[in-house]
């Protein structure tokens, strides 16, 4: 599916019927229509678009900001017609869903927020992308190496190498200074009313759970669960637990 938004196309793989739900992806980008996204399409209209600038989305090269990104998914929702939408954002995607909600807290009906980046943790670090290899960055994601295989496979191929520079690059104009945080964002979370289910990987390797702990304290109508077995890519690790983590808790919040 391709959608312009102010000049740009935004290509999206949508399946399923019900309520919409948009996931919004990794920064390492979109690897294509998951298991995760299938269960979620078994009862809901599920968007996997990929973020502008990434994937095969064209590339807003005005854009300096994660909330330059989270404008223009505003935009593509209203486009596509999807109002009161679920949002599933996965590490930077999260990043952007958090920032889209305090700019349009009405267009979710709920969040969940896996692995988010966006909030400085005071004693951790989340960890750098720019200073590592595509490859090791990625594989930091997973907890165990068979996963990542399952989604990537053992070598690394030259089309794969190349989605990975591009979108490392889109992620080094708009995030990298000061690296995958906005203390700006943080003062709007707590007038945050929509229902947010935060999930961390227990082994999280990327972004700490001390950020999930601050997202848990600032967001008033928020819920944490830790998933075991699994690292930052909670989404490839583990998609059936986190598919109903979010069906659970959209039936008790």
């Amino acid at each position: 599916m391709e959608t312009t938004v102010a000049g740009l196309v935004i290509r999206s793989r949508v399946k399923g019927d019900g309520p919409p739900l948009v996931v919004f992806h990794h920064s390492f980008g979109n690897p294509g229509w998951l298991p995760f996204h299938d269960d979620l399409a078994r009862d809901h209209r599920v968007h996997v678009p990929d973020l502008p600038g990434f994937g095969a989305s064209d590339r807003p090269d005005w854009a300096r900001h994660p909330r330059d990104l989270a404008i223009l998914m505003g935009m593509w929702a209203d486009k596509i017609g999807a109002d009161s939408l679920t949002g599933v954002g996965c590490g930077f995607g999260g990043w952007i869903a958090a920032e889209l909600a305090t700019m349009r807290p009405t267009l979710f009906e709920r969040l969940a927020l896996v692995g988010a980046a966006g909030i400085l943790p005071e004693n951790g670090r989340i960890l750098d992308q720019i200073l590592t290899s595509h490859g090791n960055y990625v594989k930091a994601s997973f907890h165990d190496s068979s996963n990542y295989e399952s989604v990537y496979g053992s070598e690394y191929t030259d089309d794969l190498l190349l989605t990975w520079d591009l979108n490392r690059e889109m992620v080094t104009r708009v995030a990298w200074k000061p690296y995958m945080y906005n203390r700006q964002m943080v003062p709007f979370l707590p007038e945050l009313a929509v229902p947010t289910l935060l999930v961390w990987g227990e082994h999280d390797q990327v972004v700490p759970l001390e950020c999930a702990e601050t997202y848990h304290r600032l967001l008033r109508n928020s819920t944490l669960e830790i998933v075991s077995g699994s690292g930052h890519a909670v989404d490839m690790e583990q998609p059936r637990v986190l598919a109903d983590l979010i069906r659970r808790t959209a039936t008790s919040m």
